[in-house]
C-alpha cells in the first residue's frame, strides 16, 4: 500500500520540477507576426531569446542588434527584446 503512495509522490515531484524549468512567456493572443515562416533568412541565435523556441522553426520576426539579425518566433518576443537587448543577447 506504501509502494504506490511513494512513487506516485516521487513522480508528482519530479514532473512539479521539470515544469519550473519551462520558459515562463506568454504570448499574446493577437500577435502581430505574419502568418506564414520565414526563409531563407540568416539569424545569429538558434532559438528565441525570450521563449526559447527554436527559431529555424518557427521563425516569424527579425530585427536587427549590433549589426546581428535575431529571429523571434512572435512580435511579442521580438519586442520583449527590443526593450532591452543586452539581456537577452549571448555572449
Amino acid at each position: 500500500m506504501k509502494s504506490p503512495i511513494i512513487v506516485a509522490a516521487l513522480l508528482s515531484i519530479s514532473l512539479f520540477s521539470c515544469a519550473k524549468e519551462t520558459p515562463q512567456v506568454k504570448h499574446k493572443s493577437h500577435m502581430s507576426s505574419s502568418k506564414e515562416n520565414l526563409n531563407n533568412i540568416k539569424v545569429v541565435n538558434e532559438e528565441d531569446p525570450i521563449c526559447h523556441m527554436k527559431t529555424a522553426e518557427f521563425l516569424k520576426d527579425t530585427t536587427m542588434y549590433k549589426d546581428k539579425m535575431y529571429g523571434f518566433c512572435s512580435a511579442y518576443c521580438k519586442d520583449e527584446f527590443k526593450k532591452s537587448p543586452e539581456k537577452y543577447v549571448q555572449k
